[in-house]
C-alpha cells in the first residue's frame, strides 16, 4: 500500500459515512455601508493606489490612446497579448503583439515587456483585481512573468464592494487570481521588496462605457 493510499484511508475514516456537514452560518455583512457605483469605483482607485498600483481613467474613445501612452511611457517594445482581448485596445500602439502560446517557455515570457489583459471582476473594499482565465485574460501565466501588467476594469459593471458579493460571480473550477496590487514580500525586518512572483508594476485602466 502506498503513502497516498494510507492518507487516502485515514481520511476516509475521519469523515465517516460522508453525509452533509453542519450548517455555515451566513449572516456576516455582505457589504460595509452603502455606496453609489461612482463612490465604489472611488474606494477602488483608492486602495489599488495604497497598494502602489497606478489607476487611470478613461472612456472607450480614451482606451486605445491611453494603452499607447501607458506603454510608450514604459518603453514597451512588446506587448503579450491573450486571445479575446479586443483589437482596438492596442490598435494604437507601437508595441510588437506576442500571443498567449501554450508552447512558450516561461523564459520566453520573461522577455515580454508587457502584458494587457482585462479581468473577471475587481473588488472595492479590498483593492482585488480577479482574473480567470476569460476571454482577454489568458492564461494565469502570462500576468505572473512579465514585469509589467496593464488591466482593464469595465466601471461599473465589472466593479463589486466586497468579497461576498464577489464570491457567487466567480466559478470555482476555473483558474483564479487574486491580485492586490503589484507582486510583493517583506523580509523579516520588514523591507518590501516588489516583483518576487509576478509583475513589479500593476496599472490600472477604469473604463467607463462599452469596452468594445
Amino acid at each position: 500500500m502506498s503513502s497516498r493510499d494510507r492518507i487516502l484511508g485515514r481520511i476516509r475514516r475521519a469523515v465517516g459515512d460522508g453525509g452533509p456537514g453542519p450548517a455555515v452560518p451566513r449572516d456576516y455583512l455582505r457589504v460595509h455601508g452603502t455606496r453609489t457605483p461612482a463612490e465604489t469605483a472611488d474606494l477602488l482607485a483608492a486602495h489599488l493606489c495604497e497598494y502602489r498600483a497606478k489607476v487611470h481613467r478613461t472612456d472607450g474613445a480614451g482606451l486605445a490612446p491611453l494603452l499607447m501612452r501607458l506603454l510608450a511611457e514604459r518603453g514597451a517594445r512588446t506587448v503579450l497579448v491573450p486571445p479575446g482581448l479586443p483589437p482596438y485596445w492596442l490598435a494604437a500602439a507601437d508595441a510588437t503583439r506576442v500571443h498567449d502560446r501554450a508552447a512558450s517557455t516561461p523564459y520566453e515570457l520573461d522577455t515580454v515587456d508587457s502584458v494587457v489583459t482585462g479581468c473577471a471582476l475587481a473588488i472595492a473594499e479590498t483593492g482585488t483585481i480577479v482574473l480567470d482565465g476569460g476571454p482577454g485574460q489568458g492564461r494565469r501565466r502570462i500576468t505572473l512573468i512579465p514585469d509589467h501588467h496593464i488591466c482593464v476594469v469595465r466601471v461599473p459593471d465589472q466593479v463589486v464592494d466586497s468579497v461576498p458579493q464577489a464570491l457567487p460571480l466567480l466559478d470555482p473550477a476555473r483558474p483564479l487570481t487574486w491580485i492586490s496590487g503589484p507582486s510583493a514580500t517583506s523580509d523579516i525586518e520588514l523591507d518590501r521588496v516588489e516583483g518576487v512572483h509576478g509583475p513589479r508594476t500593476l496599472e490600472v485602466v477604469l473604463l467607463t462605457g462599452p469596452a468594445e
